[in-house]
């Protein structure tokens, strides 16, 4: 059964806030609702998110419009990286860059690539089961964790250049559908502004 992965867009970023509890801000929300707008999201879809604040601020626009309920979870949530805490733009990069590089290995105590694939992935199967046969399903959520699904799904190694960054817009906001059944992607990271409503039919 295809499913649609969309990233949260941009952020309000806040030193002295937690990263989890970050929300959207005002261009990150205009996206978010514009792309709610144009119909992308069927009526009746079952939307699952993330916990974290920015996420579920997504979801909840999709949701809304889609006449849906917002089922969330966790292990839905972006690549732990609370060891580090807020990191600089320049020094997250190159994190970012170690914990794609070296998956199997944890950078300056990150959770490992390989531990976040597989969390979620099993999280992402258990609630496609819980998905009535033609029904959408939208996953609202992060861009590592969703690179390392659509690696999975691809059949792609771990890699930066898979990075929603590297393939649509560098703010987040982008999204990709997938059959995880028949272990197939639908579509590379696009853009919500290119987007074509249908992806379901």
């Amino acid at each position: 059964m295809r499913a649609l992965y969309v990233t949260h867009p941009q952020v309000q970023i806040d030193a002295n806030v937690p990263v989890p509890l970050w929300g959207l801000n005002g261009e990150g929300r205009r996206r978010a609702l514009d792309f709610a707008a144009r119909g992308v999201v069927p009526a009746g879809s079952m939307v699952f998110s993330s916990r974290e604040t920015k996420a579920m601020q997504l979801a909840d626009i999709l949701a809304e419009a889609a006449g849906s309920l917002v089922l969330s979870d966790h292990l839905m949530g972006e690549n732990d990286r609370s060891a580090t805490g807020f990191l600089p733009p320049n020094l997250f990069e190159e994190m970012a860059d170690r914990f794609f590089a070296a998956p199997r290995s944890s950078a300056d105590g990150w959770e490992r690539a390989v531990d976040a694939q597989a969390r979620i992935v099993a999280t992402i199967s258990t609630a496609m089961a819980s998905v009535p046969e033609g029904t959408p399903a939208v996953f609202c959520g992060h861009g590592a964790v969703g690179t390392l699904l659509k690696c999975h799904v691809g059949g792609r190694p771990i890699s930066r250049s898979e990075d929603q960054s590297r393939h649509a817009h560098r703010g987040g906001g982008n999204c990709f559908t997938f059959d995880l059944k028949q272990m197939k992607l639908g579509c590379e990271w696009t853009a919500m502004e290119d987007f074509a409503p249908g992806w379901f039919g």
